[in-house]
């Protein structure tokens, strides 16, 4: 066991298969021997998530209606998911990308778990924090999260994959990691307890989708994005989704005729910048009229979309499909604010903005999930979802009713939500909790909190200390902002978002002008009663 782990079932042992593994697959054997029902073994579970994907970038409508996003691209593997299980369409992760990759592996809020910013450099703000007109940013845990009690700047917990490793899981990571800072152990998804690491490192983008780019490793190149471990495809006609869904594929190979189940993290660099055309789509949308930067992204959405559909195929090939669950989702909203084609900031409309934002285009999701015998083929749940939620979730399919954690886990499985049992009834406040500088400009976006209980919607934004309420039932795109109009709601929902940041205390800025911590919401009614 590794010094300094405090996981309560930990075996594991860097290269070795666990003692619990034996035990676990010799049961599974059994089972099988006396039984041909796939029910007896646990199910498989692909955890799918893409990187940046907006909520309309894709063919599968998660609105009211179509819209001409929808119409845009072309998922047909999204929309084969769909039809098969559910779909939510209000769903939620962060608006950048570490501070849900961390919630989705240990289950905990951001305000809480405190990676509520991208990591990259160890010990380090980003550059954007260091020097901010207004405000003077905490030291939050800039080194993301850790296997060992005592990182400093990173959160201690049981990762996800270590949990379901520990009941006899074979598990994969395939793709982009981005939860732990360059040097430091969660850097390396083998260090978390995946089995398999394939491409998973610090950086939160790739260098080059390209193998005849080599995916940006050699001279010259950007040596922190150069994607690692991929080198038998070097030079070689292939994009970057498809090397690492090629991988993936193979690394289950070795468990998927045995009695062992898996977890695949199938966890994407695309549709990440830099927005390069995947060739074997990306024509049909030049056809379009798109232009390049669109049609470039267009076919990386697509790209992904084929990735999906080769696991489905995968599972169906092997006849494993039955007694497979696949969870699809985005670690944040589309990217919107710079780098894209045509008008800033107009790409994930009717929402407003986009990545980086506290805006509906920030943090809603596309999220579909099949899961066998358990949803209604081609159902639509309005059950409010975040990101913290799949923890619980997966573990609770994976047969775990209770873990002895180290960290307060935020999350609530949505499993009754799954199997028809249970409809939200908009009791249940979401929280977003952002004390940090991304560095880009656009609406929405900066140092912010906000929360959501059932339609309503209320956001503060900490260097303004401006507030904003909005019924998204009414209103989707946060278009008129009823602060004035309806104050009484506008209090109910910052006591609320208060007392969560209060709880589980949340790091909050300090205001350059008056060297005082930024207050928390409902501390400027108090203040104008005085």
């Amino acid at each position: 066991m590794a010094a300094g782990r405090n996981y309560p079932i930990q075996i594991k042992t860097k290269g070795m298969k666990s003692i619990v593994y034996y035990l676990i697959a010799a049961a599974f054997i059994l089972a099988s021997c006396e039984s041909e029902e796939l029910q007896e073994k646990p199910p498989n579970i692909v955890l799918f998530l893409v990187d940046d994907m907006g909520w309309q970038d894709t063919s599968v409508p998660f609105w009211k209606e179509r819209t001409p996003f929808n119409d845009r691209y072309h998922t047909p593997n999204m929309e084969r998911l769909a039809v098969a299980g559910m779909k939510f369409t209000q769903a939620y992760a962060t608006h950048v990308c570490s501070p849900s990759r961390v919630s989705l592996m240990t289950g905990m809020n951001a305000a809480r778990h405190r990676v509520t910013n991208w990591t990259l450099k160890k010990d380090s703000l980003q550059p954007m924090e260091k020097d901010h007109d207004s405000l003077e940013f905490p030291m939050w845990n800039v080194n993301g999260m850790s296997p060992f009690a005592g990182d400093s700047l990173a959160v201690h917990a049981m990762p996800l994959p270590q949990a379901l490793h520990d009941v006899g899981y074979y598990t994969v990571h395939s793709g982009k990691a981005h939860l732990g800072a360059i040097g430091t152990p969660g850097a390396d998804p083998l260090n978390l307890g995946f089995d398999v690491n394939i491409a998973g490192h610090a950086a939160g983008a790739p260098a080059s989708y390209l193998g005849t780019e080599n995916f940006g490793n050699g001279e010259g190149q950007n040596e922190f994005a150069a994607v690692p471990g991929l080198e038998k495809y070097y030079g070689r006609d292939i994009f970057l989704t498809e090397a690492i869904t090629e991988e993936a594929l193979r690394a289950l190979d070795s468990v998927v005729t045995i009695a062992q189940p898996f977890f695949l993290y199938m966890s994407h660099y695309a549709v990440h910048t830099p927005i390069m055309a995947d060739e074997r789509f990306v024509q049909k949308y030049y056809e379009k009229g798109l232009d390049s930067i669109e049609a470039r992204y267009a076919s990386l959405v697509e790209g992904m979309d084929k990735s999906l559909g080769d696991i489905m195929d995968y599972m169906e090939q092997k006849n494993i499909a039955d007694n497979t669950i696949i969870l699809f989702m985005s670690d944040n909203g589309g990217l919107s604010a710079h780098g894209r084609g045509g008008a800033l900031n107009t790409h994930n409309k009717p929402l407003a903005s986009g990545k980086g934002s506290m805006y509906e285009g920030g943090i809603r999701e596309p999220m579909l999930v099949k899961w066998p015998d358990k949803t209604e083929p081609g159902s639509v749940s309005k059950y409010q979802v975040i990101i913290e939620d799949f923890y619980p979730t997966i573990l609770k399919m994976a047969g775990i009713d209770s873990l002895q954690t180290l960290q307060k886990v935020d999350g609530q499985s949505f499993t009754a939500a799954l199997t028809g049992e249970k409809e939200y009834a908009g009791v249940r406040p979401l929280f977003w909790h952002y004390p940090n500088e991304w560095g880009v400009e656009g609406p929405g976006i900066g140092a912010a909190s906000a929360v959501r209980k059932g339609d309503w919607k209320f956001i503060y934004f900490h260097a303004s200390r401006k507030m904003e309420l909005y019924n998204l039932a009414a209103d989707i795109g946060e278009t008129t902002n009823l602060f004035e109009e309806d104050s009484e709601k506008a209090k109910e929902l910052a006591e609320v978002l208060s007392k969560h940041l209060k709880a589980v205390g949340a790091q909050m800025p300090i205001d350059k002008a008056t060297g005082e911590k930024v207050e928390y919401p409902i501390e400027l009614w108090e203040d104008d009663a005085e």
